[in-house]
């Protein structure tokens, strides 16, 4: 089932020259080593690959974008929620992310760096900053007899450093939310293994949000003699950005003792004007052990003075003054270092912490103050880094019990391959560094959207949100807008099973904003056209842009007028009905479904031939909004087939007799409907146009299907769709968009051609979309293809995290050749939706309320 495990696993090791294998590092994950240079090289999308036939279509578009752009770049000196000019470059250097769910992250690359920062809610900047480093000190007989930065860079500045580490003998190894780097000194017969784990553990909503993670250092000596062994942690107060320049940040050393336990470390007060932080460094004291300082020292010139004071005795001078603030075009950082003694022959540890407390966030707007959901246990006022990081050094092996628990029985399941394993975890990096932010619901919030549930809509504070606060998380990286549905709608399952109270929290979110009516008028870029920012009665596309107001002002996405989407409402009903299913929340149901009658009425305006099935025009897609489509078509009318079957299932869970007689008159006029117009005997024509491309192979054509059979349905009296011409359809899909497409390597193309060429008539339909991909899979293994589903997916694995260097930052798209297109995006999150589809075989144990935590 492998696509030659051992030899993607070889080539990413090909250069590592050691034999050590660290000191508890498990068999399953992405390994490579640190000296490893990716051969494949690509660019990111950008205006000018827009071919000449989409190019001349879209003129209009491309004139009206460059003017917004220039406006809100030049003019508003703001970045635009998608740059077409300005998409990210590849940089084949990240690794999984430090810290819990939503409160800013910080990404570690696999080489070591420190390299992604995400602090302000949703704003990213990627700057390596030099100066974060870990440095080993080993001492015999009371001489260093070696001291080295353990990273391979050799930069202009800190020349005082002994830098240069040969990455030919480390290698590092990510099983998320777990990662550990091997390090094997050359000449000292000694090996260092970094384990670094963050609090990201399923069904808890407590230890899940705090901002801090934890570097657990074992050190292996094996020679005939002991050591004296020092590992210094240095950081710079501020994340490289340009207000690290600004004046005012100070550090000071700190001590806490609490329950017993000591911990000690450096604060690094970062004082700007829009969201302060502190950062912290710390360290647990433990018997023999010693921990030492230096609170500021200078990340610029040689640094001299703080290489010579680690180097002379193996311990920092540790003054017990504060640092004075710093000067504008200063910078100041602070070192710490955890000294112990390793007998011959044998292992110690020394651990450390790092933690970020910006408890009190505004977005870009500064119209309201949020405060994070850690702050529920934590205090407000920016003073609680101390305790964050002493809970963190004396609770972190049991974060590490329960990813343990959590992760085992896949782990060791032994019908899943190697690199499903790597993926399946890997891959929920984004919950965590997908600009992610979890705030508490403030005491007056109405998420409403001003009808309460007495005139059929919702309580103004649910117990979902009021229990477990407010989440979202972006489109991507490069695609800034919070909660984008269309996306969500894939990457849900990963949220549904594993926190499934913060699904139940996105979800009435997007209902409240149903009912809600914006009318302020807005230029769509399509069609030069203006119309209101949000419609009543349909399902926003997202809930904002972290750099405006989100949750206040839903949809920044401008392309479109957002008043046309038949999807998006029907992937609402999809997933009320899906998240019932699996978390058996009787009042989510009842709480949502006057919304979904609500959406669906909106639908129905569409079924103009009074057929049972809705029509489409033009780009009436938002999924696929940049592919055309005509009149009734696969990907939207599957998902409504499927929505009127769930409706008819809610009706009859809830006891709405008149409305399933409806909904099921409904679903037997459009299955006739569906299967005449789209069915050519092999599978589901794009669309029901009659153009010449309309009997493309659309890779996602089954998506409705996928949800029925996710949500336990999908026959007898709740089948949508007949299971032989879903099945022929799958079929047709893993033969021509996986098998026909880069020899069957690369996962599935979005459409194919019949006669087995990709379909180039838009931008988005000879791209393959890694998390359309994972459900494709899922579907096929939902329908006992399960071969085949592995092997779909498996082509993206190996293309993302193994050939194109993109770990930790899985596109949305990439073409067969040179192009990819938004990295790091929410898409990807679907594959726990193969999982979802697994855990549903024949004689395995099905997925069930109690395993999303529901008692």
């Amino acid at each position: 089932m492998d696509l030659n495990d051992s030899t993607s696993l070889a080539e990413l090791m090909s250069r590592y020259v050691s034999t050590e294998t660290g000191f508890g590092v498990p068999k399953d994950g992405w390994r490579i080593c640190l000296a490893h240079e990716f051969k494949e090289k690509r660019k990111p999308f950008q205006a000018r690959d827009v071919s000449l036939p989409s190019l001349i279509e879209h003129i209009s578009l491309g004139v009206r974008y460059m003017r917004w752009w220039y406006r809100k770049t030049r003019v508003e000196k703001k970045a635009p929620f998608i740059d077409m000019f300005g998409a990210l470059p590849l940089r084949q250097i990240y690794g999984a992310p430090l810290g819990g769910i939503g409160g800013g992250s910080i990404t570690r690359g696999w080489r070591g760096d420190f390299c992604r920062w995400q602090l302000n809610p949703g704003m990213y900047h990627y700057e390596t900053v030099i100066a974060n480093q870990f440095t080993v000190c080993l001492r015999r007989g009371g001489q260093t007899v070696y001291q080295q930065v353990l990273s391979m860079e050799r930069p202009p500045t800190l020349q005082g450093w002994n830098w240069g580490y040969c990455g030919e003998y480390a290698f590092y190894h990510a099983l998320y939310p777990r990662a550990w780097t091997v390090y094997h000194l050359p000449g000292q017969n000694v090996t260092l293994t970094c384990r670094q784990v963050s609090p990201v553990i399923p069904h808890d909503y407590k230890d899940s949000s705090l901002p801090v993670a934890v570097f657990v250092w074992a050190i292996e000596n094996k020679n005939d003699y002991a050591l004296d062994v020092s590992i210094m942690f240095t950081m710079v107060n501020g994340s490289g950005h340009k207000d690290d320049k600004s004046g005012g940040h100070w550090n000071e050393p700190f001590h806490l003792e609490k329950d017993g336990e000591s911990v000690s470390g450096v604060l690094l007060h970062h004082q700007t004007r829009v969201n302060p932080y502190t950062l912290c460094i710390a360290a647990r004291e433990k018997t023999g052990q010693e921990i030492s300082h230096q609170t500021a020292f200078s990340p610029k010139g040689t640094c001299s003075a703080l290489w010579s004071d680690l180097m002379t005795d193996g311990r920092l001078d540790s003054p017990k003054d504060s640092s004075p603030p710093t000067q504008k075009e200063e910078e100041v950082a602070a070192a710490l270092a955890v000294s112990c003694s390793v007998p011959a022959n044998s292992h110690n540890s020394v651990e450390f912490s790092l933690a970020w407390d910006m408890p009190k966030i505004t977005f870009g707007s500064r119209e309201r103050i949020y405060v994070r959901r850690y702050t529920r246990y934590y205090s407000t006022k920016g003073d609680a880094a101390p305790s964050l990081s002493h809970y963190a050094l004396t609770h972190y092996s049991k974060w590490e019990q329960s990813i343990d628990e959590w992760q085992r029985p896949i782990l060791q399941d032994r019908s899943l391959p190697a690199w499903y394993k790597s993926a399946l975890f890997n891959e929920l990096y984004f919950v965590v560094d997908g600009g992610t932010v979890w705030v508490e619901l403030p005491e007056d919030a109405d998420i409403s959207g001003g009808l309460r549930s007495e005139d059929g809509g919702l309580p103004a504070q649910p117990e979902a949100v009021k229990e477990y606060g407010r989440f979202a998380y972006l489109e991507g990286q490069e695609y800034r807008m919070y909660n984008t549905y269309d996306v969500h709608f894939y990457a849900s399952f990963a949220l549904i099973m594993l926190w499934p109270k913060l699904a139940l929290s996105v979800q009435y979110d997007i209902a409240g904003s149903v009912v809600q009516h914006d009318p302020t008028e807005r230029l769509n870029l399509m069609n030069g056209r203006c119309s209101p920012v949000k419609t009543r009665g349909v399902v926003p596309h997202d809930l904002g842009d972290p750099d405006d107001e989100p949750w206040v002002r839903a949809n920044a996405y401008m392309i479109h007028d957002t008043a046309d989407w038949k999807d998006l409402n029907l992937k609402f009903v999809l997933q009320v009905y899906r998240d019932y299913y699996l978390t058996q929340d009787e009042q989510y149901l009842k709480d949502m479904w006057p919304i979904c009658q609500t959406v669906m009425e909106t639908e129905l305006k569409f079924d103009k031939d009074g057929d049972g099935l809705i029509e489409n025009s033009g780009y009436a897609d938002q999924t696929y909004d940049g592919w055309k489509v005509t009149g009734p078509s696969a990907y939207c009318g599957g998902l409504w087939l499927a929505s009127v079957c769930m409706m008819c299932k809610m009706a009859r869970v809830l006891n709405c007799e008149s409305v399933y007689q409806r909904y099921r008159d409904i679903l037997e006029r459009g299955r006739a409907a569906f299967d005449k117009l789209l069915w050519n005997g092999k599978y589901y024509n794009y669309d029901s146009s009659g153009r010449s491309l309309s009997n493309s192979v659309m890779s996602d054509q089954c998506a409705g299907q996928w949800f029925l059979r996710a949500s336990g349905l999908g026959e007898d009296d709740y089948q949508a769709f007949p299971k032989e011409k879903i099945c022929s359809a799958l079929k047709s899909v893993f033969d021509l968009n996986v098998m026909s497409f880069a020899g069957g390597q690369m996962g599935a193309v979005n459409g194919m051609r019949p006669e087995g060429a990709p379909d180039c008539s838009s931008v988005q339909s000879d791209e393959v979309w890694v998390g359309v991909v994972y459900g494709l899979a899922a579907t096929m293994i939902h329908e006992g293809m399960i071969e085949e589903g592995m092997h779909t997916a498996e082509g993206c694995y190996r293309a993302v995290w193994e050939r194109m260097g993109m770990a930790f930052q899985t596109p949305e798209a990439y073409c067969e050749k040179g192009i990819y297109r938004s990295l790091a995006y929410m898409r990807p999150l679907s594959i726990w939706a193969m999982q979802l589809a697994l855990n549903n075989r024949p004689n395995h144990n099905k997925t069930t309320a109690k395993d999303v935590g529901q008692d």
